[in-house]
């Protein structure tokens, strides 16, 4: 049995923004304990973004926007990166300067899903959109040590859960980041045929998976070019798609 004392210095760091397991490390707690006493408790007065965590409510609910939450989980298993070794995790998605408009679509799924405020930082040709909240890891239990492409990507049973009334905000994730619309030019016995179509490139075996689901999902068909590359090139599958995922602009 821990002190009264000992779960209130508990509480405390908690409430100053450290997560559970930098607690558990402070006071030499088991994870489990730290986690029932801060998160696991009816009476507690929660602050800052477990406010708005989804996952970490007595009963885990739905995210108040299901379609911003699958719009935000393509963007960041293709361009996303989530730090958790500061003192406050950090959710990054990294945009294109020639896209302004997605960068400020992203930074508005931020604030819908988790984000009480949204950075923009400048890169070298691309900005940094970033959030820092005690439980972006809740929302990505996809984020690990290593590239995607080297490690294992699956999405948990809430996550399908919710790609699978959205395939068409999660396709526009996807897209938007490792995807492109383009004109394609071909010549077949002198005669040029130009049309327009998509590409979805990702050295993720599994997230180039989770993209052909969502795709059939929508009934729009698609081919492998290369094992990492993904068209969708039949005019009727184009106009689908565009119906979806649109311009990045």
């Amino acid at each position: 049995m821990h002190p009264p004392e000992m779960r209130a210095r508990a509480r405390a760091l908690r409430d100053r923004g450290h997560n559970i397991r930098s607690v558990a490390r402070t006071l030499s707690l088991p994870y489990a304990t730290v986690w029932h006493w801060c998160v696991d408790r009816p009476e507690r007065a929660v602050v800052g973004s477990a406010v708005r965590c989804f996952r970490c409510r007595p009963q885990p609910e739905s995210p108040p926007d299901p379609a911003a939450y699958a719009y935000l989980l393509g963007l960041y298993l293709g361009d996303g990166h989530l730090v958790t070794t500061d003192r406050v995790p950090v959710l990054r998605i990294y945009c294109a300067d020639t896209w302004p408009d997605l960068i400020d679509r992203c930074a508005e799924a931020m604030l819908a899903v988790l984000a009480n405020k949204v950075q923009r930082v400048q890169k070298r040709g691309c900005v940094a959109v970033q959030s820092t909240a005690t439980h972006w890891p809740c929302l990505f239990p996809q984020h690990g040590p290593g590239k995607k492409h080297a490690r294992s990507i699956e999405l948990v049973h809430w996550q399908r859960e919710i790609v699978t009334a959205h395939p068409g905000d999660f396709i526009r994730g996807l897209f938007h980041s490792d995807g492109s619309r383009f004109t394609n030019r071909v010549t077949v016995r002198g005669k040029q045929y130009v049309y327009p179509r998509y590409m979805f490139s990702n050295r993720s075996t599994d997230i180039m998976g989770l993209c052909q689901w969502a795709l059939d999902l929508l009934n729009i068909p698609w081919r492998m070019n290369l094992k990492w590359s993904l068209s969708v090139a039949r005019r009727d599958a184009v106009a689908a798609l565009d119906r979806h995922v649109g311009p990045k602009s």
